[in-house]
């Protein structure tokens, strides 16, 4: 049904485009972008499944339920995962309307951004990001509870240190990674010279990223329960985009700003590439119709290297542009 490159899902919207997107990333990755599991089960019903093939022959099905508690398990060639294993979950690079805002937006989506690609790159970050949301979370609770000894704060503290300079010291070898192609790409997607780079926002040096954030954390505690949350570490951190030294929110046009974007999913396509080994999967919903026409040449030029995915209520406006794809057509039901 779908062809190894370009494949465009064109059809009406509420026609359930974007919903295949989502059905492939989830038996790609185990878990949507925009919902969470019980969600994913269509209303009024209490099941749902979905079978996908790899090139490789290897089936998958994801099977779903939620009959008033959400139950998911997985099946890779008939073996039974209660929960996705990272070494089964495969390369996807998403691409969505809501991503053309990253650089502008609030920093929560930029910090997602960056773990986003470091689950799919880097072996047991998932688990590390995970045990630092836990850790906050109880340090957050316990900053709320009235009476809490300073000295109860101590292990808290001290785990968040530990763990806050993995996820820290990981970002900032990502954007080195990045820093060291991103000019170069840029020009080349944009025809201007300017000098772009990443910089990473933090208070802390990597060096010595642990310590310096227990310190903090300790010292800091009375204005923390004054607020009631925890003001330092990675979740409070960003980085943002230089051009010719200067931020971009206060000196890019829009357009400078969207190719940027297009300039950081690139590089994710490539070191997902070069991390897992694997030729990661693109989903691209709706993207092209916020493109305008030089920038939609210029991701499609790297899209012919992929299994692309693209949603749009107009295929006759691609044709110029993607002029070898397989045309999906998908229809109300």
């Amino acid at each position: 049904m779908f062809g190894d490159g370009v494949n465009i899902l064109v059809g009406p919207n509420g026609s359930g485009k974007t919903n295949l997107l989502e059905a492939l990333l989830v038996a790609a990755r185990g878990n949507s972008y925009r919902v969470g599991d019980g969600e994913l089960v269509q209303f009024g019903s209490i099941w749902a499944r979905i079978d996908a093939e790899e090139d490789d022959g290897h089936h998958r099905t994801l099977k779903l339920q939620n009959n008033g508690a959400v139950k998911k398990t997985y099946e890779i060639n008939e073996k039974p995962y209660q929960r996705l294993p990272e070494h089964k979950k495969l390369p996807v690079v998403l691409f969505e309307p809501n991503h053309l805002l990253t650089l502008s937006g609030p920093p929560d989506g930029r910090r997602a951004y960056l773990d986003d690609i470091l689950e799919q790159t880097t072996p047991g970050f998932t688990s590390f990001r995970r045990n630092y949301r836990r850790v906050l979370a109880q340090r957050n609770a316990l900053l709320k509870q009235p009476n809490t000894k300073p000295e109860e704060f101590f292990p808290w503290n001290l785990r968040l240190g530990e763990l806050g300079a993995v996820i820290h010291r990981s970002r900032t070898a990502l954007i080195e990674t990045f820093n060291q192609a991103i000019a170069q790409l840029y020009t080349e997607l944009s025809k201007d010279d300017i000098p772009v780079t990443l910089a990473y926002e933090s208070r802390f040096a990597a060096s010595d990223y642990e310590t310096k954030l227990f310190h903090m954390l300790e010292s800091n505690l009375h204005q923390d329960t004054a607020r009631g949350f925890t003001s330092h570490g990675p979740h409070r951190e960003d980085f943002g985009v230089l051009f010719d030294g200067h931020p971009s929110n206060s000196s890019a046009s829009r357009g400078e700003m969207r190719t940027a974007v297009l300039t950081l999913k690139i590089l994710e396509l490539r070191e997902l590439h070069r991390a897992t080994g694997r030729s990661p999967l693109l989903l691209l919903d709706d993207v092209f119709s916020e493109l305008d026409s030089s920038r939609r040449h210029l991701l499609a030029a790297y899209m012919q290297h992929y299994q692309t995915f693209l949603t749009t209520t107009d295929a006759d406006a691609l044709t110029d542009t993607l002029a070898h794809s397989t045309l999906i057509n998908i229809r109300h039901t």
